[in-house]
């Protein structure tokens, strides 16, 4: 039991803080962390579950989460139910509203992205992880990742551009 409160304790959050970041909403990403770890319970339970790399296990069961969410809910729509979310560092409203306005924009457009390729520019960009830990996360070869990558901020660009 001590050992499962430390990995909780340990990786519960990195798994908030990415969640948060793709879902715009900490009542989600709260949501995500407890199902994240149910359902890495509820794999050991049946003697599964990770061998190894249980960081990279942890966050394709977050990412897997939050793409089976997107699909369902299609967040974006009205950006009124995400404003309460967002920090508020003190900026005047225009700049608020532009702000929030960029980050809407920024994850609507991420999630035009494939499924793989938004991982990897989230886990790249967002949470500073190497590229052996994504192609760990991933289970492909670093090249992969990298090639990943690639398309990635192509497909960025040409969708922001």
């Amino acid at each position: 039991m001590q050992a499962l409160e430390a990995i909780y304790d340990l990786y519960s959050p990195m798994l908030y803080r990415y969640a948060v970041r793709l879902l715009g909403d900490p009542d989600m990403a709260e949501e995500c962390v407890a199902e994240t770890f149910a359902r890495f319970l509820f794999a050991l339970r049946n003697g599964k579950g990770p061998k190894n790399h249980l960081k990279a296990y942890l966050f394709r069961v977050a990412h897997n989460w939050i793409t089976d969410r997107f699909r369902r809910d299609r967040p974006g729509e009205d950006l009124e139910n995400h404003a309460h979310y967002m920090p508020d560092p003190k900026p005047g409203p225009e700049d608020e509203a532009h702000r929030l306005l960029e980050q809407e924009r920024l994850r609507r457009v991420l999630f035009r992205l494939t499924p793989e390729q938004r991982q990897v520019i989230v886990l790249r960009y967002l949470e500073g992880w190497s590229h052996k830990e994504i192609a760990e996360a991933l289970g492909k070869p670093v090249s992969a990742v990298k090639a990943l990558q690639r398309r990635a901020l192509a497909a960025l660009r040409r969708l922001l551009g």
